[in-house]
């Protein structure tokens, strides 16, 4: 099981805060289950003495199964952010399926886990229990990686072609910032615009436009982290919104504080 490189991951606000508490690691998977699994993910905390911490993060377009000692579950996409409450000592398991790689999994459309989440007996048919007292029991990540491949690899769907053109095109939304606007994606795919709505919400759980929109935020929130502090107005232009006022807006909608707000705690934490 290969580790994947240590960059700090997209989406995690407040990183520098993060990092002192804990400890987050991706592997990748199997050949096999690439093509629904994105990579595998494990955060381990150690707070004994100290206060809880609640780590936010800027959700991706992704599902996740994620393991942990009788609260396993799997998660749709969070509409705003997601949050975990850290405290005493542990560890977590997840898998974060590629961008419409859940839905083979399910067979309706991933829309109806949007801000919500599933029993894994609801998918899988089983109760989690067992599979978590093999996880958990020893603190060793790689034996608990393989027996986690092993599990989904004996239960893999077939695969669906619709799954790699799904993610093809939000991998293409998330590096290529001239796309602001679903037009955009829609000139570059080829794809019409209404059968692109249905593919997302049929595959990923969120639009196209929402699927822009955050990975634009992504970009905002990463220049914040890394001490740049961007003209607001020309930023805005940049990742798509009419004016600043809106990107502002859209901004704390999902965040909470103001862009200004946000990189003032961030550097004084």
């Amino acid at each position: 099981m290969h580790r994947t490189a240590d960059e700090t991951p997209r989406g995690i606000l407040h990183p520098k805060n993060g990092e002192k508490k804990f400890e987050l690691s991706r592997f990748q998977p199997s050949a096999e289950i690439d093509f629904f699994v994105q990579h595998y993910w494990i955060v381990k905390w150690d707070l004994r003495g100290e206060a809880p911490y609640r780590q936010t993060v800027l959700t991706h377009p992704n599902v996740n199964l994620v393991f942990e000692p009788e609260l396993t579950r799997i998660y749709g996409v969070a509409s705003t952010t997601s949050s975990h409450l850290l405290q005493d000592r542990g560890w977590v398991l997840g898998l974060k399926f590629k961008p419409g790689g859940f839905y083979p999994f399910l067979n309706e459309p991933v829309s109806r886990l949007t801000d919500s989440s599933v029993s894994f007996h609801e998918v899988f048919g089983m109760d989690s229990g067992p599979l978590e007292k093999e996880i958990f029991t020893r603190e060793e990540i790689e034996p608990a990686l393989s027996r986690v491949e092993t599990f989904l690899g004996e239960r893999l769907p077939a695969p669906d072609d619709n799954v790699s053109f799904v993610s093809d095109i939000v991998s293409r939304i998330r590096n290529d910032r001239t796309i602001v606007k679903v037009d955009d994606a829609v000139r570059q795919t080829g794809v019409h615009k209404r059968t692109l709505q249905r593919l997302f919400d049929r595959y990923v759980g969120v639009s196209p436009k929402w699927v822009i929109r955050r990975y634009r935020l992504h970009e905002a929130a990463e220049q914040m982290h890394h001490g740049s502090v961007p003209d607001w107005s020309q930023l805005s232009l940049a990742l798509g919104y009419y004016d600043q006022s809106h990107f502002i807006r859209d901004f704390r909608s999902i965040v909470g504080p103001s862009p200004e707000q946000y990189v003032r705690k961030h550097h004084s934490g």
